[in-house]
């Protein structure tokens, strides 16, 4: 699993930073999630592939997560795409992504997905045999979700020494990783557990966008393998979270704490301050496994 910042910063955009969007590659997935203003020039700057994205989702409808959404959608029109594309938001991204494209007369030839989110509890929004997407309730200022990314348990891994111990023909290596007992060259029946070892423990990505600290959610993301969390202010601004709805570093820590998270990413820094240093400093008291979270930067989870 690899994570991507294209942007990790609040409000507006500047020179040298970038609203909100990151790419989670994730079994072979590449997920976009959220698409402030900017971010195909992102995807361009990290060299992310754009006809590998077939899904998108959107955290909250607050211009620094969604407005380079219809940019994006537009250049893949251009550039003659004909896959599918799927995107997850709240309620009302379809109107305002139609009526755009209906006013610039810029109508796409590829499908176009939109699954709109309204509900005020979890729920699981995408699911295959790999992955699984469930929402993650948010308090902020409008109708915001996180989301939690979660890995499928995969295939048993092969024990390829005591499976040619065993006699045991290469044709059935596969059916052996998917659990069944085999029959060796000399017809005895092998167990699976003689020959292979537990599947790798499923990973878990949990993205906490704009919210002001809420316990909450401790639950649903508890013992996830890596946590991104919104952390606008320093302590020195905490008074300016109650009426934003935005969370401290210090908080964000807090989050991670009690959930027990493998480690913590923050960001969407408020670009008031001229470094970011701080954050970490403010968080690593109250939970030691800090990352801060850079345009460009690439975390491998």
């Amino acid at each position: 699993m690899e994570l991507t910042i294209l942007g990790c910063y609040s409000a507006t955009p500047r020179v040298n930073t970038s609203p909100t969007a990151q790419v989670l590659n994730i079994k072979n997935h590449l997920f976009l999630i959220d698409c402030g203003e900017g971010t195909q020039v992102q995807l361009r700057r990290c060299k992310v592939k754009f006809s590998r994205i077939r899904h998108i989702f959107i955290s909250h409808l607050h211009g620094d997560h969604y407005f380079g959404l219809i940019g994006l959608i537009s250049t893949f029109a251009l550039i003659g795409r004909d896959a599918e594309l799927h995107i997850y938001g709240p309620k009302g991204i379809k109107e305002i992504t139609l009526l755009q494209l209906k006013l610039g007369k810029s109508w796409i030839k590829y499908p176009l997905f939109f699954h709109e989110l309204e509900s005020k509890e979890s729920q699981v929004i995408y699911e295959d045999d790999k992955v699984s997407v469930e929402t993650i309730p948010l308090k902020h200022r409008v109708y915001t979700n996180g989301f939690l990314f979660k890995e499928k348990i995969g295939d048993r891994r092969l024990n390829v020494i005591e499976a040619k111990k065993a006699k045991i023909d290469v044709s059935y290596y596969q059916k052996i990783k998917q659990g069944f007992d085999v029959e060796n060259e000399e017809g005895d029946i092998i167990l699976n557990k003689d020959i292979t070892f537990d599947p790798e423990k499923p990973k878990s990505y949990a993205f906490c966008s704009d919210t002001a600290y809420y316990p909450e959610c401790v639950p649903q993301i508890k013992n996830a393998t890596a946590l991104y969390h919104e952390s606008t202010f320093l302590e020195e601004h905490k008074s300016m979270c109650a009426p934003t709805k935005h969370s401290t570093a210090k908080q964000a820590a807090l989050i991670a704490k009690e959930a027990n998270v493998g480690r913590l990413i923050l960001g969407h820094y408020s670009t008031r301050y001229t470094s970011i240093d701080k954050f970490s400093e403010e968080a690593e008291p109250v939970f030691e496994n800090v990352e801060l979270a850079e345009d460009g930067k690439a975390f491998v989870i």
